[in-house]
């Protein structure tokens, strides 16, 4: 009997008969497949290879090839003996990448500290540019400083601040010769001075390199040289670095004794019209302090014009010997003169003077009379020719060229104030360079701040042009010695040993409209050494002496003194007095009665 429990089974449907695989088409699809993929692997490759090729390579090398630069040297500036004046020494420069260092605001501070910066000043920069790859921290940092922010990312893992190489300028002569080679700015152009003016000559061409960096843009391999770097080409000036040291040093003692507003000092070499020696006061120094405007750092030997007083009193001689209208023998009266409604006079009453007692004694009175024997164009020409009113032509920038009004526009009282110094204006490497002439037994030259044979000079002593006769200029020079004696304006000037000459001066300053203050001068002296053959000329004034000496004799005429005394050992040129007497001995130890 059957089991009620099981179910009866169904039976199974019909299979379906299996196919047969098919390799031949299997191999087709796989064949096709694969014929497919390589042909688009192939146009892949192809179009990679061959169409985006340049773009491709273009993008590769953007992420590790760099264009950097070659720093280059800007030129040396070296004094007549090769001493460096100004050198540009390499530095390193902070830079930082933003968008890295962003990320790390907190460590900030730290570099801050390193730099000695304002750490919210850096925060500020670095956040205000937070999507560049390049800023500059700071530029030409110290060693010190390098030192500092090294350990400052070693400490802290700092990411995104590196350091690159320039030229920082350096002038180890400092506020000795901040007038003439002036400074350059952080991009290493010329500001003031020679370097301004010659900064086409100086200036660096920096040169191109093709470098491999890696993410931290650290320069892994040279790969090739884009443009060579070509440095500055270095000059050579006539200034002597140990004169001019010894004329800022008593320059800057007289300013300070005589509390002065300022001063400046000239010397030029006879045989060459090279300047050895430009100082002025005050100073700055260009290393550090740029500060206090053009009251500090113009060089007011080429752009400061003065009244030249009596310095110019031996031009009027020159020129009335010359036209033959006196000799050495004419006698003046020197009493007080009316011109117009003008009166001329001396400090003293000096009687009647022959004209080496005019230039002796500087007799105002005596000068006017002089130059009455001569025309208005007579006068005027002759300090037209030695370059009053032109500039020098040194190639100083801001040089002034002073003032000398035409003589048709003079008046009988101008006439006679020009014959002493009043009405027209020269800077004191003007009167220098006139002063050069009567030393140059009358030939003039032109004046240079650059080596004679150098790059900027190729002439060793140029001809120069004649304006005086040999024999009027020695004489003047005789006459000239007189105020370099115990009878003369200019005792303080005498050295021991040397014939010296020359001529003081001093003049009031203009007050505007009201006309020359009372209070207010300008102490001058210029002159030569030895005075048989001169060496050296120099020019020197003291701008409003406070302290109560105002005359040139006193105040500019000892400057005179110190800086040729040292000249003339320095140079050594051989003493044309050999046996000075006992009064200017006992005069140099201050015992002279």
């Amino acid at each position: 009997m059957p089991n009620p429990s099981r179910r009866a089974r169904k039976p199974l449907p019909p299979q379906k008969p299996r196919r047969t695989p098919n390799p031949a088409l299997r191999r087709r699809l796989l064949m096709s497949a694969l014929s497919l993929a390589f042909v688009m692997l192939t146009a892949g490759v192809f179009y990679r290879q061959v169409i985006q090729t340049e773009f491709l390579q273009r993008e590769g090398e953007a992420r590790y090839l760099r264009d950097a630069v070659i720093p280059a040297r800007r030129g040396m500036i070296t004094d007549r003996n090769g001493e460096p004046l100004a050198v540009s020494t390499p530095v390193e420069t902070v830079w930082a990448e933003p968008r890295k260092l962003v990320e790390h605001l907190d460590r900030i501070p730290a570099i801050a500290q390193a730099l000695d910066m304002d750490a919210a000043f850096l925060r500020d920069r670095i956040e205000s540019n937070r999507d560049k790859g390049f800023l500059y921290v700071k530029r030409r940092v110290t060693f010190e400083e390098a030192q500092a922010v090294r350990a400052a990312i070693a400490q802290y893992k700092i990411e995104g601040l590196d350091f690159e190489s320039e030229y920082r300028r350096f002038y180890p002569g400092a506020e000795v010769f901040a007038h003439v080679i002036g400074f350059t700015n952080i991009e290493d152009r010329g500001q003031e001075g020679l370097e301004l003016a010659y900064d086409r000559v100086l200036k660096a061409e920096p040169g191109l390199q093709r470098v491999i960096r890696d993410g931290r843009r650290r320069t892994v391999q040279q790969v090739e040289q884009i443009s060579p770097a070509h440095p500055g080409r270095d000059l050579v000036l006539s200034l002597d670095r140990r004169l001019q040291y010894l004329a800022y040093r008593e320059l800057k003692a007289a300013v300070t004794e005589h509390k002065a507003k300022g001063g400046s000092l000239v010397v030029l070499d006879v045989a060459t019209g090279e300047v050895l020696a430009m100082v002025n006061q005050p100073s700055f120094n260009p290393n550090s302090d740029r500060s206090g405007g053009s009251e500090r750092r113009r060089n007011r030997a080429l752009t400061d014009v003065m009244e030249p007083g009596s310095t110019l009193k031996p031009f009027v001689v020159a020129a009335a010997l010359e036209r033959g209208v006196i000799t050495p023998a004419s006698r003046f009266s020197t009493a007080p003169y009316s011109i117009g409604r003008n009166v001329v006079r001396d400090v003293h009453n000096y009687g009647t003077l022959d004209v080496t007692g005019i230039i002796t004694k500087s007799s105002n009175v005596g000068s006017v009379k002089i130059a009455q024997k001569m025309s208005y164009e007579d006068l005027w020409s002759l300090y037209d020719r030695l370059g009053f009113g032109h500039p020098t032509g040194v190639g100083f920038p801001g040089e002034s060229r002073g003032l000398l009004r035409h003589y048709s526009t003079w008046r009988p009282f101008e006439h006679a104030t020009h014959s002493f110094g009043y009405g027209l204006s020269v800077t004191p490497l003007q009167l220098a360079q006139a002063y050069l002439v009567l030393a140059a037994d009358g030939v003039k030259r032109p004046v240079t701040l650059f080596k004679r044979n150098s790059l900027m000079q190729t002439a060793s002593a140029p001809e120069g042009v004649r304006l005086l006769s040999q024999e009027t200029t020695r004489r003047l020079r005789a006459m000239m010695e007189t105020v370099v004696s115990e009878q003369g304006t200019a005792k303080q000037a005498m050295i021991a040993g040397y014939r010296a000459a020359g001529k003081t001066g001093t003049a009031k300053k203009s007050a505007g409209k009201a006309g020359y203050a009372s209070n207010r001068y300008q102490s001058v002296f210029a002159g030569f050494v030895p005075a048989g053959r001169p060496r050296f000329v120099m020019a020197v004034m003291i701008d409003e002496p406070g302290a109560g000496a105002y005359y040139g004799g006193v105040v500019a005429a000892p400057i005179f003194q110190k800086v040729m005394e040292g000249a003339l050992r320095l140079f050594n040129v051989p003493p044309d007095d050999p046996e000075p007497s006992m009064m200017l001995a006992q005069h140099l130890q201050g015992n002279a009665p």
